[in-house]
């Protein structure tokens, strides 16, 4: 049995467990929480980075991260489902997942500036640089809501607009009425949007 080393409020570790559930590989994978901040936990032994999510095989390997792990998950499932086939569709679902996994990355660099450092060190500039990476993608995600199946890049949107509203009390909503309709169709045709909401 695969072991995933997660933590429930990673959007990047919400991300595996979706496309595990959606490729039928729930039941091959053991779900276990990891400390990216404690320097005893085993995960600084499969993972030298110490990140979620890390994906640990049946024989002791490790893989990460989330691009790769889902890749794989993908493969083992028969490939061609998540990360899709054909060529025009499987990069634009990868540029959509890379667009997701930004804001992702973006709102995480954001919330280590509020959550670590007292309001005297926090840096305005570092932030409003990351919120602009936010705001365009929005704008950008706005303007062209994902369209057709599900894929990896869906679910990737997905749990970065999940990220917001669990980070940032969903102020993202107000301004991207179609996105917000969008993603509201998403966790209703994808139940293991709401089974993996931290």
């Amino acid at each position: 049995m695969m072991i995933l080393r997660y933590s429930p409020a990673s959007p990047y570790a919400r991300k595996i467990r979706i496309a595990a559930e959606l490729l039928g590989l729930s039941d091959r994978i053991r779900i276990e929480p990891a400390s990216t901040a404690d320097p005893d936990d085993t995960l600084r032994a499969q993972n030298p980075l110490g990140k979620i999510p890390t994906l640990i095989l049946a024989d002791g390997s490790a893989l990460y991260d989330s691009r790769v792990i889902a890749d794989y998950l993908d493969f083992l499932a028969g490939g061609g489902q998540l990360t899709l086939a054909d060529p025009e569709k499987r990069f634009a679902a990868q540029r959509l997942q890379a667009l997701g996994d930004g804001v992702n990355d973006a709102a995480l660099l954001i919330r280590y500036e509020i959550a670590t450092r007292s309001a005297a060190l926090r840096d305005p500039e570092a932030v409003a640089l990351q919120q602009g990476k936010i705001d365009r993608a929005l704008a950008s995600l706005e303007a062209a809501p994902p369209a057709g199946p599900p894929d990896i890049g869906h679910i990737a949107v997905a749990c970065a607009l999940g990220y917001l509203d669990l980070r940032f009390e969903g102020t993202w909503r107000s301004a991207h009425p179609r996105l917000v309709a969008w993603l509201d169709d998403f966790a209703a045709k994808i139940p293991a949007y709401e089974a993996t909401r931290a």
